[in-house]
């Protein structure tokens, strides 16, 4: 290890690695979310993932490098997503709700990774963890650059931009977290609907209301009134 936010791998071949981490995390996932980090061993991910497990530790140097690099690219996820969702936009108000529809989708997709992500940070090391903690909060940057430039605007009236972000986030990641509740009485559409009612749209000016039902207009915003 270099450094907290690499994973060394005995193998060269970028491509080859690539191909087999994500074989060997996608098992990893679905037994550290099925059965807990501290209780899945590295034999019972490489049974899953149908390899050895000496093959396991060409890639990854122990367990820890396992968990890290699934809860990273699900930060990678967002750091890829989100941005890709506002390309070409240059209405704040429009990114934000773009943004928030985008991280939405990203966690339905990453539904293990992101409940995992709340159950096993705790379990690495202090210095990766804080490095998770670093590439969480770039993200939430990315929504509340979108809130405060709404509000400079004039189309959000003045509000705590850091602790809205937060309330954004945390509706996103509850998809995930009580998926069990949720998915019982909403599709993803209505759900994304929902939040934009509850937590972007009390917030707008009238200028701001406009410009959102516009978006409703443009199916921008899923899911119907």
């Amino acid at each position: 290890m270099s450094d907290a936010g690499q994973v060394e791998s005995l193998v060269t071949d970028p491509k080859l690695v690539e191909e087999r981490r994500a074989q060997i995390l996608k098992a990893a996932t679905k037994l550290f979310s099925k059965q807990g980090f501290y209780r899945t061993t590295i034999q019972a991910v490489a049974k899953e993932a149908g390899i050895s497990t000496g093959l396991i530790y060409q890639y990854f140097h122990d367990k820890d490098d396992v968990l890290f690099l699934t809860l990273i690219n699900v930060l990678e996820a967002y750091e890829r997503e989100i941005p890709k969702a506002l390309d070409g936009i240059s209405d704040p108000l429009e990114q934000l709700v773009r943004a928030f529809c985008a991280y939405c989708r990203i966690v339905d997709s990453l539904l293990d990774a992101t409940v995992l992500a709340y159950r096993s940070t705790k379990s690495l090391p202090a210095d990766r963890q804080d490095v998770i903690k670093a590439r969480e909060t770039a993200t939430n940057q990315l929504l509340e650059n979108c809130l405060a430039a709404s509000a400079q605007a004039g189309l959000v009236r003045p509000v705590n931009t850091h602790l809205l972000v937060y309330q954004l986030v945390n509706f996103c990641h509850a998809w995930a977290l009580k998926q069990w509740a949720l998915r019982r009485r909403y599709d993803l559409d209505e759900y994304i609907n929902q939040g934009v009612q509850i937590l972007i749209e009390p917030f707008l000016s009238k200028t701001g209301a406009s410009v959102l039902e516009r978006l409703r207009n443009e199916g921008v915003v899923p899911g119907g009134r």
